[in-house]
């Protein structure tokens, strides 16, 4: 109850309200590829299943990940750090030890692009003679634990969001993320857009609907601009599902080409 004390739940409604209203009178998105500009709250989405799912061990260990056997390797760009921190105090995926009682941490899984660790609970940590990073989740005492993501972020870099939009004359302005989901085995992802807008002469335009994002994990990492303005991606995932709270995360970010599902003009 006490998100309702950050967000009351009037707001939460004239919010929904409002983007529905819009998006009837908006016009279809143009389909192709084009540069795409992600917003503050719209970025988590992306890293969430692009990115972080395919850093559980579990995936990783049995090849099902696209980062599988590529810990000291380039995985990103050299301005993306990713880290997962269930330390942060009053988070919806925080807490003070893990379901195994391993205690809390803040793990660097990617730092300046480079891959350092996965994500471990005490199984998946042994068979590669590693500690657990204090991310063992289980649905139940019914059920074994599993890595999985808590609060999972990236650390804010050195560009300013409005400066990331300037730089972008024409493309797509992505202002929420829908639902998404990602192959892990070779990283491509779709994603679908709540609340988009064209991007006309580094300007938010007109908004368009039924926009979505079809793209590949690594390749975006490597190719993504990052801002310094943040807010922290809210993840609590457990066996079988994956929630998040609905407040600003990530920083701000631009993909130079990316392919746009919508009306083919």
């Amino acid at each position: 109850m006490e998100l309702f004390e950050t967000e009351p739940l009037e707001l939460a409604a004239e919010k929904a309200a409002r983007r529905a209203v819009m998006m009837l009178s908006a016009r279809k998105a143009p389909a192709g590829r084009m540069p795409v500009v992600l917003s503050s709250e719209a970025g988590g989405t992306m890293i969430h299943e692009a990115v972080g799912h395919g850093l559980e061990a579990d995936l990783a260990q049995s090849g099902l990940s696209v980062y599988s056997g590529k810990i000291g390797q380039q995985i990103a760009a050299s301005v993306i750090t990713v880290v997962d921190d269930a330390t942060l105090p009053g988070r919806r995926g925080s807490f003070c030890v893990d379901d195994e009682g391993t205690g809390a941490q803040r793990t660097v899984l990617v730092d300046r692009g480079i891959l350092k660790t996965y994500l471990y609970d005490r199984l998946t940590a042994m068979k590669d003679g590693m500690r657990s990073t204090g991310n063992g989740r289980r649905e139940s005492y019914r059920h074994r634990p599993i890595p999985r993501m808590t609060n999972t972020m990236i650390v804010p870099g050195t560009t300013k969001p409005g400066e990331i939009l300037r730089s972008t004359p024409n493309g797509l302005f992505v202002r929420k993320m829908g639902g998404g989901q990602v192959n892990t085995v070779n990283g491509d992802f779709v994603f679908e857009v709540s609340e988009g807008y064209l991007i006309e002469n580094g300007r938010i335009g007109e908004p368009v609907r039924g926009a979505t994002l079809v793209g590949n994990g690594p390749a975006s990492s490597c190719r993504s601009i990052w801002s310094a303005r943040t807010w922290i991606l809210h993840r609590y995932v457990r066996q079988g599902r994956a929630g998040f709270a609905g407040e600003r995360c990530q920083p701000t970010l631009r993909i130079p080409e990316i392919t746009v599902g919508g009306e083919v003009v």
